[in-house]
């Protein structure tokens, strides 16, 4: 891990990616679709090093809590406001989320209901069996990443027959939503780095249909700075040679076929959907939904909700369109003076993986400038 951070390393590949794109015949455009991908980039000074030598970073769609409409949010208000002796267990980003309903940090349970914040959806499965009188709804979100270990939850508690136990779900899947930022044709981008944990789960091949269909490089990376630098290399190196295709820069962790594990249980337990996204719309098969045959372990069906999504950000807020890469946090008029981490007004502020968090945490400057 060192080496991964050592400055030397760092310079000589920032060194050797200025060679490159002065090869090229216009400055590249890289997505970040990771959240945590970005945290990288600006905690470690990466996006300015990398202006500097021709390359512009655009965060993108990688923030499960960011994404996730209003209404599922809204829909777990509910839950916990007008059902008693009710228990409804997230993480804890979850919580603070702003909708038009308040968020679930400030909103008042139902008597003999509470929030609580659980660090993992296991953890939900124990007080579930602790307190039998009481429901318990595990407020589920994440990307490919955490979705195994939230199926395994599912797959125990229908084995043990938990009656009071069900998932509200907000699972989503990373290779659609990359597909409707390319077809929309909003933002020009000539490359993606591809998220590593996901991609631990997934492989290579998901993302294959954006290097044979649309041309697009792209690379799949760590999170330390140098992992980061190697990705953009390649894609850089991608673009010289006209050659798009999926490199794997992150082998000592992502298998080219993924986790035949992880992979397995997602499939037995859930099934795709389409889905809302922040910013994004209704994209088709998109999400993902839990079986019929475990269907009484679904939140949404148990408790008869009605979450149809759509209806946006709150009215200023721009997060839509900074996870699409259209603009950076700083162009948002609600930066810092309405949204900020001790009162967040979006949810990209919320999550340690949203961008407007990110760009307020590292970098002090732009909080002087404004």
């Amino acid at each position: 891990m060192k080496e991964l951070r050592d400055k030397r390393v760092i310079r000589g590949l920032l060194s050797e990616i200025e060679k490159r794109t002065r090869e090229l015949p216009s400055s590249p455009r890289i997505m970040e679709v990771c959240g945590t991908h970005t945290m990288t980039v600006h905690r470690y000074g990466l996006k300015n090093m990398l202006e500097k030598v021709g390359v512009e970073m655009v965060s993108g769609p990688g923030c499960p809590v960011c994404i996730t409409p209003n209404e599922i949010h809204e829909a777990a208000i509910e839950l916990v406001t007008e059902n008693e002796n009710f228990i409804l267990t997230t993480f804890g980003d979850m919580t603070r989320v702003p909708t038009r309903k308040s968020s679930l940090q400030k909103a008042v349970p139902a008597a003999g209901s509470m929030v609580k914040i659980v660090y993992s959806p296991r953890e939900s499965l124990e007080i579930a069996g602790s307190n039998p009188e009481k429901q318990v709804v595990f407020f589920g979100v994440g990307f490919e990443a955490t979705i195994p270990g939230i199926a395994l939850t599912l797959r125990e508690a229908f084995e043990k027959s938990l009656a009071n136990f069900s998932i509200l779900s907000a699972l989503w899947i990373i290779p659609p939503p990359l597909r409707a930022i390319v077809e929309a044709k909003e933002i020009a981008l000539d490359g993606f780095l591809y998220p590593g944990h996901v991609s631990a789960i997934i492989g290579e091949k998901p993302y294959q249909f954006i290097a044979e269909e649309y041309g697009i490089p792209g690379a799949i990376t760590g999170f330390e700075p140098s992992d980061i630098l190697l990705g953009i290399f390649s894609i850089l190196n991608q673009i010289k040679d006209g050659n798009a295709t999926v490199s794997n820069e992150y082998s000592r962790v992502v298998r080219a076929s993924g986790n035949p594990k992880a992979l397995a249980v997602m499939e037995e337990m859930l099934e795709t959907k389409d889905s809302y996204w922040r910013g994004l719309g209704l994209i088709p098969q998109s999400g993902l939904k839990i079986k019929k045959e475990y269907s009484a372990h679904d939140a949404e069906i148990r408790f008869n909700l009605s979450i149809k999504g759509g209806s946006g950000d709150l009215p200023g807020c721009r997060c839509g369109e900074v996870l699409q890469g259209l603009i950076s946090p700083p162009q948002c008029p609600l930066f810092v003076e309405k949204c900020n981490p001790d009162s967040p007004y979006g949810p990209c502020m919320v999550s340690f993986e949203g961008a407007c968090f990110v760009y307020y945490k590292y970098n002090p400057t732009i909080k002087n400038e404004l």
